[in-house]
């Protein structure tokens, strides 16, 4: 994970800068989209729950979480107020919750993917511009975050977004009982997250995610 903290230790406060500035925009811009895609695809399936609450919105007012933007800063990993879904407006509630969940991560991917091409792009026409170097240092940090947030909303632990992906295909019966003990699980998961448990599975999944969508724009820039 990208310390702000061991640059600030180490002097090197460019990178705290830019560290900082990027984790501004996925607070500002990716965690909105995020939030969006929830409740645009739960609005395709035939919920309006988000859109009569006003949660269809870029405006990250109306997302952001204060302990989860803190995370973020912190950690690199947060979340924001989650979309309101009524899964009784699916035709089917635990494929519509499937879909709507993993709209997310889809989103944050998506934006990855974006940043990887915009890290790579400034890279190879930076002349060792630092202006260019930084703002390409800038999509790095964006695209590492934006698949951290992927990997870590996908993980099977209520309440984030890989358990409802899971209890899809859970019989109603372990379903129910998956979900019943939703906060209880949340607070496990809170200890794990502080405690650093969590660091090396959310790291070396991120760093899988990263190699995998960085092959084409490599190919094109590098040549390797």
């Amino acid at each position: 994970m990208i310390s702000i903290f061991k640059y600030i230790m180490q002097g090197e406060y460019l990178a705290a800068i830019i560290a900082v500035l990027s984790r501004c925009f996925v607070v500002f811009c990716c965690l909105p989209i995020h939030e969006l895609a929830h409740g645009l695809m739960a609005y395709a399936l035939g919920d309006r729950t988000a859109k009569n609450q006003n949660r269809l919105s870029l405006n990250p007012f109306a997302h952001l979480n204060p302990i989860g933007t803190v995370m973020i800063f912190l950690f690199g990993i947060g979340y924001a107020n989650p979309v309101p879904i009524n899964p009784r407006n699916f035709k089917n509630q635990k494929s519509g919750m499937a879909l709507t969940a993993l709209a997310g991560p889809a989103a944050n991917l998506l934006m990855g993917f974006i940043s990887v091409w915009g890290y790579f792009i400034f890279a190879n026409f930076s002349n060792n511009s630092q202006i260019m170097l930084a703002v390409a240092t800038f999509f790095l940090y964006a695209a590492q975050i934006n698949v951290m947030l992927a990997v870590f909303n996908l993980l099977p632990i209520p309440p984030l977004d890989g358990s409802k992906i899971v209890a899809a295909a859970l019989p109603d019966k372990i379903y129910y009982k998956y979900m019943m003990y939703e906060r209880y699980i949340m607070i496990g998961l809170m200890v794990l997250l502080f405690t650093g448990v969590l660091n090396t599975p959310i790291s070396y999944l991120t760093n899988l995610l990263m190699r995998f969508i960085t092959i084409i724009p490599r190919l094109i820039f590098i040549g390797n």
